[in-house]
């Protein structure tokens, strides 16, 4: 049975784990996986400024450095920044998958571009340095945002009503005016509106949490994990600085 932990990228109750654990029901696994979510203990209040991106790292980094010894087969990081990713790969050999670029990847194996539907235009940096980092700032043919503030907590529930048409309309703009071939969702928190959009959009809508958990599933079946070419183990890591960080709160 493989093992699979998902980091939720803030501190949340259990009703609210429950709301990210729905993504499990958007992507038949079968049997011999199971996945358990934990939310970190360190995170910004959001992803909006360069702070914000250093508290997440270091949030991922300290929720997620003992997965490997805890027994976990892999390691999912359920936010499209990819908050962590990176210095995780250099502390752990099991595979870590991030939200943000497999779904930008995985858009171009569909299409020959793609436009990210986001909540906020807050977020646009974030998408803006992954595609930098990827060098495919040139496939991305918009970033829009219905600009209807997030809540990273409760999600979409309540609010279909006012939040689901608002972002259809968003995205056919990204289609019809923009030329985007494929639809990727700006963030997991989204996920509640997938299934409508996929429905109403006449182009693939990538929906990056459950495509994650599928690409760690692939990943563990063919023995696959990230390049110590790429993501090198630190000469003198220092774990125990980001538990003392986590214990200290």
């Amino acid at each position: 049975m493989y093992k699979v932990l998902v980091l939720v990228p803030f501190p949340m109750d259990d009703t609210n784990l429950r709301k990210r654990e729905q993504q499990l029901q958007a992507v038949s696994l079968g049997p011999g996986i199971q996945f358990e979510f934990n939310a970190v203990r360190i995170a910004p209040a959001n992803y909006v400024s360069q702070q914000d991106a250093l508290l997440a790292d270091i949030g991922m980094m300290e929720a997620g450095l003992a997965a490997e010894e805890a027994g976990y087969d892999a390691l999912c990081i359920d936010t499209v920044s990819d908050a962590g990713m990176a210095v995780l790969r250099s502390v752990l050999t099991i595979p870590v998958i991030g939200a943000g670029r497999h779904a930008i990847l995985t858009a171009l194996m569909l299409g020959d571009s793609f436009s990210i539907l986001s909540m906020w235009d807050r977020w646009n940096p974030l998408y803006r340095k992954i595609l930098a980092e990827l060098g495919l700032a040139h496939k991305c043919a918009s970033m829009r945002a219905a600009n209807l503030v997030p809540n990273n907590q409760v999600l979409l529930g309540g609010r279909e009503a006012e939040v689901f048409p608002v972002l259809r309309d968003v995205a056919l703009r990204c289609i019809e005016e923009d030329g985007a071939d494929v639809i990727v969702l700006g963030s997991t928190t989204m996920h509640e509106a997938h299934a409508y959009l996929a429905q109403q959009l006449p182009v693939p809508v990538i929906n990056p949490g459950p495509l994650s958990y599928r690409l760690a599933q692939n990943a563990l079946q063919l023995g696959l994990s990230h390049s110590r070419a790429t993501y090198p183990e630190p000469l003198a890591p220092r774990l125990d600085t980001y538990k003392a960080m986590g214990l200290a709160l």
